[in-house]
């Protein structure tokens, strides 16, 4: 970037900052991408617009519906030069957005949620066609949940991201020396985001980096990108060029970010398989990394809950989102004494408010599985897969569901509910990623704590369900989650640090935690007194 856009860019931002949004402004609308009205290709949004199609790229893709099977829009990933051009234009903005006071970048978070919420029926609509959740809880979930994230951190901002002072009486140099510490901001950030909760996991990365004064690089899934560019096209007005960049295409793209020295974050929501990939390309560089990975999380339902409670939970906590949620309790303990009651008012649980069906229509609360680009029938047939291998095991029984098919281009799973006999199955110990539950019957508190350890490699969450609350406190404790919900599930509230023990990877997104992921302690001591002369050190 030349000196010349370089003072261009530091003017326009000190320009924004002191001028109050016009009304125009506040209620901008979405107009180049909106649910109906889509362009014939989408290009990344780079330095503030979108990318040029200077060229045919090879590597274009057609976006697809899960709701249709049909193409939405053809996406064109950057070329190595875009790629590059966008690391140069977020580190040339750094210099300016990282001195910018911490109350001003607070401001602009504030106003970035009002858009999103002027904006919240399209973006629903938009997020839709492009996942297959039904359109009821993007509207009621989704979109709310990324206005509160951006709020949350717009206020943590207004109030004052620092350090704190420390009196060092004993330290060797005066009496009235002190040290402090001050936060400071990374650098350039890159967000690797999931498909299953497009905007929510790019507000749950991007709000505390930009907060403390980093730029930010958004990688949406190649599965689902729309809303993410579409919603950084809403706040071009108030972000200046550099500061915010979305990137799209697949995990070449992915690699090329993950890999360049100029980035000195990188979040990952992902696989196992990418976070261990994402893990050693970063090495080289020494890159702060956050990794929020796969999940197979226990839920121990003890004979004295509140069972109508229990069910319910157990329900929302394996079939909200289609079933495709790295935290759900799929894996559902149930005491020995209460097993046959809890599997028989779950199947009527099931069997009176499930409503399969076309994920824009109300009504509706289980949709389509997700539509990879690349293949499109491929996560269905992994789904199904697991539920075939579930029924040919003699130690597991199906009591509910089974059945996937295709309806009007779109692949559906019926909400899949197992009794293992044993912890062995595949589907008991593996992450399926869409609407299958294993329940497990156990006879001890300590049985069920051990298994639901053991059982697996993951450590996402855990949780329980019952009124004793000394054992609520114990179970939790011994329990190995980042998250332990008792008495309810997937409740991440944005004040609740929310990340992984064991193999789900580590680092905490969320609450004031995700602050120090996203920034860096420098330590300044400060001697207030002549140094002693008479040292025999020398």
């Amino acid at each position: 970037m030349s000196h010349s856009t370089m003072n261009s860019i530091t003017q326009a931002s000190r320009n924004l900052f002191k001028v109050p949004l016009s009304k125009t402004q506040v209620n901008r609308r979405l107009s180049t991408i909106s649910s109906k009205n889509l362009p014939e290709k989408c290009t990344s949004w780079i330095d503030g617009d979108f990318a040029s199609l200077s060229k045919p790229s090879l590597s274009e893709f057609s976006n697809l519906s899960p709701s249709t099977g049909q193409s939405l829009c053809e996406v064109v990933p950057p070329s190595s030069d875009q790629v590059a051009q966008a690391i140069a234009s977020s580190k040339s903005a750094f210099l300016e957005w990282s001195q910018t006071s911490s109350a001003e970048r607070g401001r602009i978070l504030s106003e970035m949620a009002k858009l999103l919420q002027t904006n919240q029926a399209e973006l629903a609509k938009l997020e839709a066609r492009d996942t297959g959740i039904p359109i009821s809880q993007i509207e009621s979930s989704h979109i709310p949940y990324a206005v509160q994230t951006l709020e949350y951190y717009a206020a943590l901002a207004t109030k004052g991201i620092g350090g704190k002072i420390l009196d060092v009486p004993e330290a060797g140099g005066h009496a009235d020396s002190f040290a402090y510490t001050r936060r400071e901001p990374l650098g350039v950030c890159l967000g690797v985001a999931g498909w299953n909760y497009p905007l929510v996991t790019m507000a749950w990365k991007m709000s505390p980096a930009l907060a403390c004064g980093n730029t930010y690089m958004h990688k949406p899934s190649e599965c689902s990108p729309l809303s993410s560019v579409a919603a950084a096209e809403l706040w071009k007005d108030l972000l200046p060029p550099g500061v915010l960049q979305v990137l799209l295409g697949d995990g070449a793209i992915a690699e090329q970010l993950v890999k360049h020295p100029d980035i000195s974050k990188v979040s990952l929501t992902g696989s196992n398989q990418t976070g261990k990939q994402v893990a050693e390309a970063s090495s080289e560089g020494f890159k702060r990394l956050t990794l929020e990975l796969g999940g197979k999380s226990a839920l121990l339902v003890f004979e004295d809950a509140d069972l109508k409670s229990a069910v319910q939970v157990a329900a929302e906590g394996n079939f909200v989102n289609n079933g495709q949620v790295c935290s759900n309790c799929t894996r559902v303990f149930v005491e020995r004494t209460i097993l046959e009651d809890f599997a028989d008012q779950l199947v009527q649980q099931l069997d009176k408010s499930v409503k399969i069906g076309n994920n824009l229509k109300h009504e509706n609360n289980i949709g389509p599985l997700i539509m990879p680009p690349k293949n499109p029938t491929g996560h269905y047939e992994r789904v199904m897969g697991y539920i075939k291998s579930g029924m040919e095991d003699s130690n597991v029984e199906l009591i509910h569901g089974g059945k996937g098919y295709e309806q009007d281009g779109a692949f559906y799973v019926e909400p899949t509910v197992f009794l293992c006999h044993n912890d062995n199955a595949a589907i008991s110990k593996e992450e399926i990623f869409g609407p299958v539950m294993t329940i497990l019957p156990f006879d001890s508190e300590e049985e069920a704590v051990s298994r639901a350890n053991d059982g697996t490699e993951f450590g996402l969450a855990a949780g329980l369900m019952t009124k004793d609350v000394m054992r609520a406190h114990r179970v939790a404790k011994r329990l190995e989650g980042g998250t332990v919900w008792v008495n309810n599930w997937n409740l991440s509230p944005v004040e609740m640090p929310f990340g992984p023990f064991k193999m789900s990877g580590y680092g905490k997104e969320l609450g004031e935690e995700a602050i120090a992921e996203y920034s860096q302690v420098k330590t300044v001591y400060m001697e207030m007194g002549p140094v002693d002369s008479s040292s025999t050190f020398f």
